[in-house]
């Protein structure tokens, strides 16, 4: 019961603030504050990809209602939005239109197309067992998603960083106008947020399992002696 009215009290602060910052990223971006001449460091779209997330991590630490709000936050549902990233395709097709460099595209698409491939088997796979979340197969397939978004991140970045601005250069700049943008600062920090979500509820049930594990044991080696 408590835990349904702390999840009841901060989800409408959480989702005013998702507003706010989507608003945020379409205001900066329609006045081209996240574009940056080629050849220089892509400072706005990192610090709009790392301060979501950096935020994220200091209210869980320092936040008990958020803390509370992360650890009760239904697995299943953060594991089936990811599925969303089989879209990843998009980057692909970006590509073979001569939008996006390929040195970009194919990692970020195929990496992105896999994670969302395998989404629905990983949620059925919480539902029909819930212990599953202590699993290594669920903690690899989160960690795999986290890297397949942060590498995206870093090609994207070193594009942009190492391109010459030279006519006809096809670089990952696109990401860095709308509407692309709202995939490296909006959807790719929530999308790593849930991962986060689902690795810190992970390691906790596994520490609940444990300690669980040797508080039973002495007890059914006191029971065994006794009889």
């Amino acid at each position: 019961m408590k835990t349904n009215q702390t999840n009841s009290k901060i989800t409408k602060p959480i989702l005013i603030a998702l507003a706010a910052w989507l608003a945020l990223i379409f205001y900066l971006g329609a006045d081209g504050f996240f574009t940056r001449s080629p050849g220089t460091p892509p400072i706005p779209i990192l610090l709009g990809f790392a301060l979501p997330i950096a935020v994220f991590l200091v209210l869980f630490r320092f936040s008990k209602t958020f803390h509370e709000f992360v650890m009760s936050f239904d697995l299943r549902l953060a594991a089936a939005i990811q599925a969303w990233r089989f879209a990843g395709m998009g980057f692909i097709a970006l590509y073979a239109n001569g939008v996006l460099p390929g040195i970009f595209a194919w990692p970020a698409g195929l990496g992105d197309m896999a994670v969302g491939l395998t989404a629905p088997w990983i949620t059925l796979a919480l539902i029909r067992n819930p212990a599953f979340a202590t699993g290594r197969q669920f903690a690899l397939w989160n960690l795999g998603g986290i890297l397949d978004l942060i590498v995206a991140v870093t090609i994207g970045g070193l594009s942009i960083l190492f391109s010459h601005g030279l006519p006809g250069e096809i670089t990952t700049r696109p990401m860095s106008q709308l509407p692309l943008l709202l995939i490296p600062v909006y959807l790719v920090p929530i999308l790593l947020m849930l991962h986060l979500t689902a690795l810190f509820q992970a390691r906790c049930r596994q520490g609940a399992r444990e300690t669980k594990d040797l508080n039973w044991k002495p007890d059914k080696m006191h029971s065994h002696l006794a009889a």
